[in-house]
């Protein structure tokens, strides 16, 4: 009987569970950490549609019919141990529907580990180096604002990402102070010299988020801090004294700060 059961609502436990997931996410401000805010209300809206039909699934169904299966397969299993006795392939299909209603439930458990109790993590560096943040970060230089008549003191992390990689002049940044906040991540070319102020650049979901981020020469920088540690990082560019292309950030201070409440930039 129970193999039965299982089959027919693990689908509802695993809308379930996704719907609280995504409905908790949304309450505790932490939806972010997966897709972009202009998403927010949709997500929430559909999550409660979906959680309504879910329940309406339950709450709808033939009453009866499970018993009805129940009282079905106990009648098969009935049969079963008859032909138990003359059929070897009834015992083999009862204890392959009796697996796959053990693997449906640890699905369904692992989902709810995984979901409800682990705690949401942002993209690591890891995943920065992965996708290549020079890479990425030249390929959005087009969107980067002008210097020009501009308010420097407002610019973000993105900002100065985006400008580096489209102005190389150091002139160009000369009296130009820049305060950055962001991960630590190693710099694949120069990892003992020169490490990443990164942010991952989110237009749609974390799947297609884009690591940007500001080369920060600091040797020995390794004595200080490991890769997806946070810091705030104050400094001007300037061509880079490894001998590398391109500008980076020769920093007057760095200091450990903790994950803001939104890590992501858009």
């Amino acid at each position: 009987m129970w193999p039965n059961l299982v089959a027919r609502w693990k689908g509802v436990a695993l809308t379930l569970v996704g719907v609280v997931a995504t409905v908790w996410l949304a309450l505790t401000g932490q939806l972010g950490l997966y897709i972009h805010p202009r998403y927010f209300e949709f997500t929430a809206i559909m999550a409660v549609i979906g959680g309504v039909f879910a329940l309406a699934a339950l709450a709808l169904a033939p009453r009866g019919i499970d018993d009805a299966h129940g009282h079905g397969d106990g009648h098969v299993e009935h049969e079963h141990d008859h032909d138990h006795e003359t059929d070897a392939s009834s015992e083999t299909s009862i204890a392959r529907r009796t697996l796959g209603a053990i693997a449906a439930l640890v699905i369904v458990a692992a989902s709810i580990v995984a979901l409800l109790v682990f705690p949401p993590a942002t993209l690591t560096a890891q995943t920065a180096v992965q996708r290549d943040v020079d890479r990425t970060s030249a390929d959005l230089a087009g969107d980067a604002p002008s210097l020009t008549g501009a308010d420097p003191s407002t610019f973000t992390i993105k900002d100065w990402a985006l400008l580096i990689r489209q102005v190389d002049d150091p002139a160009a940044f000369d009296g130009q102070t820049a305060t950055l906040t962001g991960f630590v991540a190693p710099a694949p070319g120069d990892p003992d010299d020169t490490f990443y102020v990164a942010r991952f650049k989110v237009t749609c979901c974390a799947v297609d988020a884009q690591p940007i981020g500001v080369p920060v020469h600091l040797p020995g920088w390794k004595d200080r801090f490991v890769a997806d540690d946070w810091v705030d990082a104050t400094g001007g560019f300037a061509r880079d004294p490894s001998g590398g292309d391109g500008l980076v950030l020769v920093p007057d201070s760095v200091e450990p700060t903790d994950e803001p409440e939104q890590p992501y930039v858009y």
